[in-house]
């Protein structure tokens, strides 16, 4: 299966750095596709690392702690951070945040977390959220793609992203 993606909401395109990214997970589809391969999370994410800091994302290296990226959301005296959260990769300018999941992308509802952290994270218009095409018998990024798309079409929650793009690897 080739790799699929969707921008929400589906209303306009998608802009050129965003195309980007999703170039990074076409480029090694062939070794992080699900159908094949049965990879974490980490290890998709350092199959792609080196195609997503050629475009100037910051990418997390490792779980340790100074490893991890950390996206300040609510600031205290004196401008200290309060809260942040970890990301797995950030635009340069701040404005894309990066998730990769693997198998607790929907049956532990890890995207739900994803996307409600990115909303908080203040200087972020994009989520891209990658998740397998296929885990344990499951289509995976058919059942995210249902729920985000129930989600803009309902329209009773309004997201303070400009979208949400859907990879299913």
């Amino acid at each position: 299966m080739k790799l699929r993606y969707q921008l929400f909401p589906r209303s306009f395109g998608i802009s050129d750095r965003v195309r980007d990214v999703i170039t990074c997970f076409e480029l090694k589809h062939s070794l992080i596709d699900s159908h094949k391969f049965n990879l974490s999370s980490n290890e998709v994410l350092e199959i792609v690392r080196e195609d997503l800091e050629k475009i100037n994302f910051k990418i997390e290296k490792s779980k340790s702690r100074d490893d991890k990226i950390k996206v300040p959301v609510l600031f205290g005296l004196n401008n200290r951070i309060d809260k942040f959260f970890d990301a797995d990769g950030i635009s340069d300018d701040f404005k894309i945040i990066l998730e990769v999941e693997a198998g607790r992308a929907y049956r532990n509802n890890q995207f739900l977390k994803d996307i409600f952290q990115a909303c908080m994270m203040p200087t972020v218009e994009y989520l891209i959220l990658a998740v397998r095409n296929t885990y344990a018998g499951t289509d995976d990024f058919e059942s995210i793609f249902a729920f985000i798309e129930t989600l803009y079409i309902n329209g009773r929650l309004q997201l303070p992203l400009k979208g949400i793009v859907l990879i299913g690897y």
